[in-house]
């Protein structure tokens, strides 16, 4: 009983300092201070800067500064209509000087050579599929489309996309706020399908037995917060989440987040295990470059409407972006 109590402190610490993670990611432009962050993780503030290395392996405030500066890192790879400035001020840099500064000893060239490397295709940045295997953005390696149809039914706007073994369609819509429940992993991810099963069924255990499982309503996602081509692999965060109501409540690896409301691209494929990084490329190389829109602040997600891969073994798989007007 000892043993099962401490154990019990242990994932009550690491919950409440996820879910500062959660509020830091979402206040990253705001002037974040101890005594603010303290109130949410729910301990002294004389103390909670301790707790919060301990956990992590990372000061508090170096955390901040890291996760300000891979923000403005995609933003400026992403977002050919952000200035250096802008990219400062939307990560909570209070001026450009600190800003080019900080992300010179990040990364080791300025925010403007970042930039330029970036717009010649000669960054590092990639995406990673569902099992953490990276795909290069690159177009003249994506999926070429033989031809594409556009509707427009209502304020949405659907793109067809009929390709020599499969048709792909892209439908950009505005979701409201969703409150998800989640099971988070920090570390290494890199081809660990058990990983991702193991977090799944403590989730899907988790929720059903308190009747959370109610599917079609129910959506089931794997959310990617950094960049595995920013963040150093043990300090990378992937969450196992599924909407539940926003009242419902949570304890130990158990977490509960929201989503912001927004407009998202929702690309819909069929997918073996090994098709997700040829997915997630094409979705940056082909569609976003033609589709006029940028990528939104906010991270991308999987989402998957079906809960069982199919008789061959591909999954039903929506990879969602959000975006904004280019």
């Amino acid at each position: 009983m000892e043993r099962e109590q401490l154990a019990g402190n242990a994932r009550e610490y690491a919950a409440r300092v996820h879910s500062v993670m959660d509020y830091i990611d979402n206040h990253l432009a705001d002037p974040l201070t101890l005594e603010e962050l303290s109130r949410v993780a729910g301990f002294s503030k004389y103390h909670f800067h301790r707790i919060f290395a301990s956990q992590t392996g990372e000061t508090l405030f170096g955390f901040i500064q890291r996760l300000r500066l891979e923000k403005a890192a995609l933003l400026l790879a992403s977002d050919p209509g952000v200035s250096v400035t802008e990219a400062a001020l939307e990560t909570g840099f209070g001026g450009s000087s600190s800003f080019a500064r900080g992300f010179r000893q990040r990364f080791g060239v300025t925010p403007t050579e970042w930039r330029s490397k970036a717009a010649g295709g000669n960054s590092n940045f990639g995406i990673t599929d569902r099992n953490g295997s990276k795909a290069e953005r690159n177009p003249g390696k994506s999926a070429a489309a033989s031809k594409v149809y556009i509707e427009y039914a209502g304020h949405t706007q659907i793109w067809r996309y009929e390709m020599e073994q499969k048709t792909t369609t892209v439908t950009v819509k505005e979701i409201p706020e969703w409150t998800l429940a989640y099971v988070r992993y920090v570390g290494p991810y890199a081809g660990d399908g058990e990983l991702f099963q193991r977090l799944n069924d403590k989730l899907f255990k988790w929720a059903g037995a308190r009747g959370l499982i109610r599917f079609p309503e129910t959506q089931h996602l794997i959310m990617y917060h950094d960049s595995p081509d920013i963040t150093e692999e043990d300090k990378l965060r992937v969450s196992v989440c599924i909407t539940v109501p926003e009242d419902t409540q949570v304890d130990g690896d158990i977490g509960k987040m929201t989503l912001a409301a927004g407009k998202y691209a929702f690309a819909r494929f069929r997918l073996g295990v090994k098709d997700f990084s040829e997915a997630w490329a094409w979705v940056y190389g082909t569609w976003l470059p033609d589709s006029g829109f940028a990528p939104d602040d906010g991270p991308c997600f999987e989402m998957y409407p079906e809960p069982e891969p199919d008789a061959e073994g591909r999954f039903a798989v929506d990879i969602c972006v959000p975006v904004k007007p280019l």
